[in-house]
């Protein structure tokens, strides 16, 4: 069976606020740990009612502290709201903490909107445009200390400097993002849980583009996926519809906490809002733990992933924790992790 991973956005509901958003986070990270999950990435996300978590770092360290065997990451640091080795020191901070048992995972997109983006990097240097290679390059380089002879960041130590950087994933929804994860040699991972770029594409792209190199021997790729489970289908349905609603307002541009289910099943949908949900529901696998499977099996089978990520956003806690459980119960990971 493929190794299931956790994709947490520590959610805001309208029941919850953020900050037992990031107290749940903890929690279910300890559950998962204790399930047989392989990774637990966080992301971040500004100025977002809906996400309670602007600092993965800040996330992992606290989780990686209360968990004992899954690895923790970013999922991902928005590079281009950082200077390089600010990240870098933080992520060699990390894993001399935890070591081999962090991740770092790189975004190119600003994980906002333009003026909280511009707040963010008012007082970093103006460079314009996308300079995300750059500051990738940059990154690297704290990490290998090759930068030009004579160059001033020759005096400058990225510390810890007994402890490397973990390994480096970047992350993307579009082919560019493949192509460029295979280009530097670095693992990949794509989020179908948003992207409008087809998964599968993009998957195989990657691994047959992919050229070694010092962060990795061979192609790694992760599949993010959005699924909730529940004991039967029908109650899947009824959890999801909180999701139909949210993503409904998400793509008005209303980034609102997750309603309750009860608020979803009364709201009052117009035929096109029904047809946009229906559009959505591609990205979202819903169902008892047999259903889910089977509706996520074609897709792993095409677009090959060394493990799958999932990203559960329900409004009751518990049902999310159930959710997880009853997907690793589903994909054997138990047997697994003995």
């Amino acid at each position: 069976m493929i190794p299931l991973s956790v994709l947490d956005l520590s959610v805001v509901t309208s029941g919850t606020k953020p900050a037992a958003a990031l107290r749940n986070s903890i929690d279910l990270a300890r559950h998962v740990d204790g399930l047989g999950y392989l990774r637990y990435w966080l992301a971040e996300h500004h100025n977002l009612a809906s996400v309670a978590s602007p600092a993965p770092d800040v996330m992992i360290g606290q989780i990686a502290a209360v968990t004992k065997h899954i690895r923790v990451g970013s999922g991902g640091v928005m590079l281009p709201n950082h200077a390089p080795l600010v990240v870098a020191e933080r992520f060699k901070m990390l894993e001399a903490l935890f070591p081999g048992r962090i991740d770092l995972g790189l975004g190119r997109a600003p994980g906002t909107d333009g003026a909280t983006a511009y707040a963010l990097r008012s007082r970093l240097d103006r460079r314009e445009g996308d300079d995300f290679l750059e500051r990738l390059h940059e990154l690297i380089l704290w990490q290998t200390r090759e930068f030009p002879s004579g160059h001033p960041y020759n005096n400058v130590v990225a510390m810890p400097d007994d402890t490397p950087l973990p390994p480096i994933w970047l992350l993307g929804s579009s082919d560019y993002s493949s192509e460029l994860a295979a280009q530097v040699g670095m693992g990949f991972a794509f989020a179908h849980h948003f992207a409008s770029h087809d998964a599968i594409d993009a998957m195989v792209h990657y691994r047959n583009r992919f050229q070694p190199s010092a962060w990795s021997a061979s192609p790694r790729a992760i599949l993010a996926v959005a699924a909730i489970a529940a004991d039967t289908d029908e109650e899947a349905e009824r959890l999801a519809s909180s999701f139909d609603l949210n993503r409904l307002r998400r793509d008005r541009g209303q980034y609102l906490p997750l309603p309750s289910v009860e608020e979803a099943l009364a709201y009052p949908y117009t035929d096109s809002e029904r047809t946009s949900i229906a559009r959505n529901r591609s990205r979202l696998f819903v169902g008892n733990p047999a259903t889910v499977q089977k509706k996520l099996q074609p897709l792993i089978d095409a677009s090959k992933p060394d493990e799958l990520m999932v990203i559960t956003a329900v409004y009751d806690h518990d049902a999310r924790k159930k959710s997880y459980s009853l997907l690793a119960d589903a994909f054997g990971l138990a047997k697994q992790a003995a």
